[in-house]
């Protein structure tokens, strides 16, 4: 049997995804009720970590922050301590490189072996199985779980030895939050000069400095609805992150720290729960 422990918007659908494709599931959250429609899909609940850790030889964590990674893994109800030895931890969160080789180093402290594997992609992605898992660890441990992410994604992206997955991770949310940013001023700049927002967004859309991921967002900015496929706090988090990495790999990262605290201003002006793509209302003279 499978764990899984975490199951928010990207979690759930993961789990969702294993279930549908024939894995026996013993789930864990914080809050019982998002994990409903996978006990109605046969999953088993697990009233704590240490629970799911006493039934499952593999368990995935798909969780907020670092602080609740630890608290999960090694706190008052943590899984380590009740992991048998040999068990596999694949850590799908988006977490710092620091705290990856941290975890990595507490499950070899218990003979239990550990892949960071966080993933590219938002609730879309997850919902249809087509996530795209970055990889850190032994790539032996990656091939037992293989077959596993194939099924909740469409490509795997081995990087290295642990941490590296979740330094790849952080490449890829850094540019993810720039580009919105970018895209989100150029439109506001384009209809402050009196351009029509649908023939700004199509232009730019259209031509060669938008990148692809900005075609999902269109409908959001057109109709200035937000509801979350990767909520706005989450990515600050994630900036916060790549700030706390730079300063630890003692280089300047000038405009990831800018916007880290565009970021931060619109968590602040009440967008925290919204798609991240509402950096272009929080942009807006309008708004």
């Amino acid at each position: 049997m499978i764990g899984f422990i975490g199951l928010g918007i990207m979690g759930s659908r993961m789990a969702e995804n294993l279930i549908k494709n024939g894995y026996d599931l013993v789930i864990y959250n914080r809050s019982k009720s998002k994990a409903d429609k996978l006990l109605a899909s046969g999953a088993k609940w697990a009233e704590s970590p240490k629970e799911v850790a006493k039934n499952s030889k593999i368990i995935f964590t798909m969780l907020a922050n670092p602080e609740v990674v630890e608290n999960t893994a090694i706190g008052t109800d943590g899984f380590l301590s009740e992991m048998s030895e040999g068990s596999l931890w694949v850590d799908c969160s988006t977490v710092n490189p620091s705290f990856s080789r941290k975890m990595a180093e507490e499950a070899q402290q218990s003979n239990i072996r550990f892949l960071d594997a966080p993933v590219a992609g938002s609730k879309i992605p997850a919902e249809n199985g087509q996530l795209v898992f970055l990889v850190g660890g032994n790539k032996e441990d990656l091939e037992e779980v293989r077959p596993m992410m194939e099924v909740m994604g469409k490509a795997i992206a081995y990087q290295g030895e642990n941490g590296y997955g979740t330094s790849m991770k952080l490449v890829v949310n850094l540019m993810l939050a720039q580009t919105m940013a970018a895209f989100s001023e150029a439109v506001n700049f384009g209809e402050s000069m009196g351009l029509d927002k649908a023939t700004v967004v199509n232009t730019l859309l259209n031509g060669p400095t938008a990148a692809p991921f900005l075609n999902g967002k269109k409908e959001k900015i057109m109709q200035n609805e937000y509801d979350a496929e990767f909520p706005l706090e989450l990515l600050q988090k994630d900036l916060q992150l790549v700030s706390k990495t730079a300063y630890e790999s003692n280089v300047a990262m000038p405009i990831a720290n800018l916007t880290k605290e565009i970021y931060g201003l619109a968590k602040q002006n009440g967008l925290s729960k919204e798609d991240f793509s509402a950096i272009y209302k929080f942009l807006s003279p309008k708004n």
